[in-house]
């Protein structure tokens, strides 16, 4: 049987114990472990998958954690994660026509779409029976996978941190930009100010927003993170220099701060996390008729603000989550011409992606994390591989 990694309900009952629930204590690598998976067998529909490459993503250190849910628990005790993959194709079912063995993938996790395309569930998080692809193997639907463009001028490990990252992106931009537009025509105001903090899907987000003229600004407390998008035409701010918000002063001096560095006027769009300290100082930073909109996962499921203040300013607030499968296909589209992630300067062995977990829930990484998965590499990739 393949080898998968699980998170189990009872391990993430023994660390929270081990730490006395102080989150600040818990190591992940104690909670994702190493487990064997006997797979479904290949449906008319399937195809097989060998994973070549993984990224790590926020979902997984909130499953690890158990802080906004305990999704292992209400899944039966125990998933197999992993939202984000590039694969090869190793086998076909007998009705699938748009790929073939030795084709290279990657995954979306849109796991259960609604009537309008939207997921409901996600793929190896709250989806019933999902598998991830945080295994040597995977079986899923043609459906699930996207061919990957191998020719776009990033490498595999770049590739590897798009799947999940891109859509959502993606996703976020199209909803900010077109918010603001049925508010402020482009004959009024062509040229928006648009702000993005800290991590990988906020950095596409303002990949899109630059790539369409927009003046782009990053806050992150990661100096490799800020010199690659300032690289990019993207201003960088240093999230640190504001304490990372902790008290009303330094959201203060960072309003004070984005307002110099905008002549005045604010940012029209923000992208945030909707969770602790950010939360603030991105209300703080938008314009009149600004609009909000929130990059995944909160840490804490409740928030307040001054509804009566953001009335007068006209703000909107805006809750999106993954984008449909057309949308995860057109994104794909924008890969090196428009994308072009920040990955973390190690590339994770499959043994160690315990520790890239740990290390991403520490925030001590240089960009995106990736894990090879595969000692292997098919001909098509190896290249892209180095």
């Amino acid at each position: 049987m393949p080898q998968s990694y699980a998170i189990t309900a009872e391990a993430i009952q023994a660390e929270r114990k081990r730490v006395n629930d102080d989150l600040d204590k818990f190591d992940a690598a104690n909670v994702i472990r190493l487990d064997e998976l006997e797979l479904r067998e290949l449906g008319p529909s399937d195809v097989r998958l060998r994973i070549l490459a993984v990224s790590v993503e926020h979902n997984i250190d909130h499953a690890v954690l158990a802080d906004t849910v305990n999704i292992a628990e209400l899944r039966g005790g125990k998933i197999y994660p992993g939202n984000s993959a590039v694969g090869e194709v190793t086998e076909v079912g007998d009705r699938v026509t748009r790929f073939q063995p030795g084709d290279v993938v990657v995954t979306h996790c849109n796991g259960e779409p609604d009537i309008y395309g939207y997921p409901a569930r996600i793929w190896a998080y709250d989806q019933p029976e999902s598998i991830g692809w945080y295994g040597r193997e995977a079986v899923v639907g043609d459906w699930q996978v996207i061919p990957a463009p191998l020719d776009c001028g990033l490498n595999l490990w770049e590739i590897a941190a798009l799947p999940l990252r891109a859509p959502t992106a993606y996703h976020l931009w199209r909803r900010a930009e077109g918010i603001m537009r049925l508010k402020v025509g482009r004959e009024r105001l062509a040229r928006l100010n648009v702000l993005g903090f800290g991590g990988g899907v906020s950095e596409l987000f303002l990949m899109l927003a630059r790539s369409e003229g927009h003046n782009a600004f990053f806050c992150s407390g990661s100096p490799a993170r800020r010199d690659h998008l300032a690289g990019l035409g993207i201003a960088p701010i240093d999230q640190k220099q504001f304490n990372r918000f902790a008290g009303p002063a330094d959201v203060k001096a960072f309003s004070k701060e984005v307002k110099k560095q905008s002549d005045g006027v604010g940012m029209h769009v923000v992208c945030d996390l909707l969770r602790g300290p950010v939360f603030p100082a991105s209300l703080a930073a938008l314009a009149r008729q600004g609009v909000n909109v929130s990059a995944g996962w909160q840490l804490g499921q409740k928030i307040s603000y001054d509804s009566a203040l953001l009335s007068v300013k006209q703000v909107t607030l805006d809750h999106t989550h993954y984008d449909t499968i057309d949308g995860c296909n057109a994104a794909t589209e924008l890969y090196g011409s428009v994308f072009k992630p920040t990955v973390h300067e190690e590339i994770y062995s499959f043994e160690e992606l315990p520790r890239a977990v740990r290390e991403m829930h520490h925030n001590t990484q240089t960009g995106i994390p990736i894990v090879r998965v595969a000692d292997d590499m098919p001909d098509s990739v190896k290249s892209l591989a180095q």
